[in-house]
């Protein structure tokens, strides 16, 4: 329930707080006097764009703070869902800056205007004109029967197994499409995939490869240079080691007589076994040399292959190539899978589509055994707010698709004539007749749900008389549950509130403010007979207020 407001540098409103009880809250005021205003206030608590142009002094930040018992609304798992401090005695504040940026928080927690709606439909319905437009709104009308039809644990399972089925079918959709453009590309990649096996490759092999064609290429030059080579080193009359053996033998008579022919002495006995070890090793390379054609095609062959295969698939190491093969046998695979993922998927999908169907089928169910109820609670409300011949029906038809709360259809029915032929709702009913209909329907869900604090603005416009007891004493009745406002221009609505404020203009300062102010018994007395007989009271008037306050 809402506890208290407060409200800053707002319209007409310099400073206001106020703190509310529970019951039936009245508010009236003459036309004009800012009744609207409170309401511009509250909505703004409820998530409503804010506008510069409303604030009183544009140069000073504007705040609007509401307080909210929440203690019995069971609303831990929605803070927790909008990721907010949940508080028993919760406050919503609102802030227009003198630069025109608006910021919301809950419980001093920032939050953005999506959440604030969420949590204020929670918390507080303003029922102005339009709401009651939404009387022939669709999801509202499903609303009221599921309420009726207690259908809430059912419908949110719906809701759960609807958004699987989604998710599922978009899958399925997304591997069919797979599969058609998979098709048209698996002959061309089986293809590569086959001339990259074919190809046998290996990592690092392009090098040898090279290193192989060049020497086979060039097997006689080779062979010429380490013939020559070998002579120059092992010719026994002017060989290289020959001659450095010879000098080897002289320095090393040199040795015993200086530290310094020993170290050059030694030095050459090292290169001497350096060069002696080069050929061995030039004798042993000349063994292996052997010209080999057909072995040269080979490796010429292979090279080609490499070389058309980096060049087709744009990339420099076989490496590469062998992350494309991979890559191709991976994508080959899966196309040949996707048969199975999609039969798997379809399975799925079947599974849910039925577990869908079954909860469609039980709410459809319970909405059935539910509509005799509301029609027959409506009838009898309407007749006492003054419309005897009224009739109401609701029409309940399967559709074949998967809607958001079911697989129904539905229309509220209504005529207000005896004889009168059942019309949409929309289209029968005056605007006079939709506000005691939404009033009734309220009055009904609060013996079926848990309804938030509710502010009537104005719904008995049209209604006087015997009508507007009626009215009163539904909304009495309505608030033994709940915290009830309405704005009224009706005394016999007025003297049905446990509490009553009345929102005036006055001029301080030369600057012209809206106040909202609690009465007391004497002037609600004062107030209701002035509603009744004008400024200039008479004191039938007065009497008459007493007895409508007894």
């Amino acid at each position: 329930m809402l506890t208290a407001l407060s409200i800053k540098n707002y319209a007409l409103i310099d400073s206001l707080q106020v703190n509310f009880n529970n019951g039936l809250t009245i508010i009236t005021g003459e036309t004009g006097a800012g009744k609207s205003i409170l309401l511009g206030g509250l909505s703004l608590i409820l998530g409503k764009r804010a506008d510069l142009s409303s604030v009183k002094n544009p140069s000073e930040k504007c705040v609007i703070e509401a307080t909210f018992d929440i203690s019995n609304y069971n609303l831990k798992a929605l803070f927790k869902t909008e990721d907010l401090d949940y508080e028993p005695q919760t406050i919503i504040r609102r802030e227009i800056l003198p630069s025109g940026k608006s910021r919301a928080f809950v419980n001093d927690t920032p939050v953005n205007l999506d959440s604030l709606q969420v949590l204020g439909a929670q918390l507080l319905d303003i029922h102005s004109q339009h709401q009651t437009l939404q009387l022939t709104n669709d999801d509202f009308q499903f609303q009221v029967i599921d309420a009726l039809a207690n259908n809430a644990a059912v419908l949110q399972d719906y809701v759960r197994q609807l958004q699987t089925f989604k998710r599922v079918k978009s899958e399925l959709k997304k591997f069919q499409n797979q599969k058609i453009e998979a098709a048209k590309e698996l002959d061309y990649n089986l293809f590569l995939l086959k001339e990259l096996e074919d190809a046998n490759l290996v990592e690092g092999e392009l090098e040898a490869l090279e290193e192989e064609y060049e020497t086979l290429n060039n097997i006689e030059e080779i062979g010429e240079r380490l013939t020559a080579t070998h002579e120059l080193l092992g010719n026994t009359e002017i060989g290289v080691l020959t001659q450095l053996t010879e000098v080897k033998n002289q320095l090393s008579k040199l040795a015993p007589y200086a530290a310094d022919y020993k170290s050059v002495s030694d030095r050459i006995g090292s290169s001497l076994i350096e060069l002696d070890d080069i050929f061995a090793e030039i004798e042993a390379l000349q063994d292996t040399l052997e010209a080999d054609p057909n072995r040269l095609n080979s490796v010429n062959a292979k090279l080609q292959i490499i070389n058309n295969l980096l060049q087709k698939h744009a990339v420099a190491e076989v490496a590469d190539l062998i992350q494309i093969k991979n890559a191709l046998k991976e994508n080959v695979a899966v196309t040949e899978n996707l048969d199975a993922v999609i039969e798997d998927k379809e399975h799925e999908m079947l599974t849910v589509e039925n577990q869908l169907n079954t909860l469609a089928l039980q709410l459809h169910t319970n909405r059935e055994k539910a509509i005799p109820g509301l029609v027959k609670q409506l009838e009898v409300l309407l007749d006492t707010l003054g419309m005897p011949n009224a009739r109401f029906n609701v029409e309940l038809n399967r559709s074949d698709s998967f809607l958001s709360n079911g697989k129904d259809e539905l229309k509220f029915l209504f005529s207000a004539n005896k004889g009168g032929q059942l019309n949409e709702l929309k289209k029968a009913a005056s605007g006079g007749e939709l506000s005691r209909i939404m009033l009734a329907i309220k009055s009904i869900l609060t013996n079926y749900t848990q309804l938030p604090t509710i502010m009537f603005d104005e719904i008995d416009t049209g209604v006087s008389g015997e009508i507007s007891n009626k009215m009163a004493s539904i909304m009495q009745q309505m608030s033994t549950t709940m915290q009830v406002f309405t704005i009224t221009h009706l005394p016999q609505i007025a003297a049905k509130g446990d509490t009553h404020f009345k929102v005036f203009k006055e001029d301080i300062d030369e600057v012209t403010q809206t106040q909202l102010k609690r009465l007391n018994p004497d002037e609600r007395v004062v107030e209701i007979a002035q509603m009744l007989g004008g400024l200039n009271m008479s004191t039938s008037a007065i009497e008459h207020a007493k007895q409508l306050l007894n």
